[in-house]
């Protein structure tokens, strides 16, 4: 059988009989696979170190199509060590895995595994992991196919007196559509598109108000609840320790 090399990052890691691991990788260019760690967690195992959640690197396997890969060797490429020793970070890139890990079941697309990447490396080189949480939550959207409208009025299409944002409503309101709609300040309005738009791996400073980075966050988890049917277990513990970011 011939070996493959895989460009990949390891999103889940599930233990198999007694030294054994399966993992979940998205690859850059064959989406979601599993990979079997022969051994993986014996002490002398080339691969133990390796073998875990959030690596990123070329997979050297015997490669299997909608079945179990074999791992016979890793090269890393990043370990991503700063999110591992950062509470904060550990916990908001955890649930980027699962969010990614979901979208691209239901999208296939092979550009999401760019997201991920970028977005880790943003969160391990200390930038804001909620703000990069929220932009890849604003991105996902777009794959999941119910995106809000965040360029004109959800209502009458018009592009300019906005004046809020409603997860209920679906997007922007403007000053004529506006009836019940909780306002938001004019700077989220500004920040949510730019965070939409933005190119990740191009951030070079994030500076966001704390009022703004909630009415965003509460604004994308409404949004969320209503729209995607998705279940993401650890946004509540996530709720936690947002006041501290």
């Amino acid at each position: 059988m011939k070996i493959e090399e895989v460009e990949g990052i390891v999103i889940r890691e599930t233990n198999y009989s007694e030294s054994s691991k399966i993992l979940n990788v998205l690859t850059k260019d064959r989406g979601l696979i599993g990979i079997m760690s022969k051994g993986c967690r014996n002490m002398k195992s080339k691969l133990r170190g390796a073998s875990r959640r959030l690596i990123y690197g070329t997979f050297h396997i015997y490669y299997k199509e909608n079945n179990l890969s074999t791992l016979i060797d890793i090269d890393v490429k990043n370990s991503y060590n700063n999110i591992l020793t950062n509470f904060d970070a550990i916990t908001y890139a955890t649930y980027i895995l699962m969010l990614i890990e979901q979208v691209s079941k239901q999208s296939g697309e092979d550009s999401i595994f760019e997201l991920l990447r970028s977005s880790l490396n943003k969160i391990d080189e200390g930038f804001n992991p909620l703000v990069i949480t929220n932009i890849v939550e604003l991105k996902c959207l777009e794959y999941l196919g119910v995106m809000p409208s965040i360029d004109c009025c959800c209502i009458c299409g018009d592009d300019k007196n906005i004046l809020t944002l409603s997860s209920e409503q679906g997007g922007f309101v403007c000053k004529n559509c506006h009836t019940t709609e909780t306002i938001v300040s004019p700077n989220t309005i500004k920040l949510i598109r730019m965070l939409y738009y933005v190119d990740i791996d191009k951030i070079t400073k994030l500076e966001i108000k704390n009022s703004s980075l909630e009415e965003i966050n509460n604004f994308i988890d409404e949004y969320y609840d209503k729209y995607t049917g998705l279940y993401l277990k650890n946004k509540k513990n996530i709720s936690k320790v947002i006041n501290t970011v």
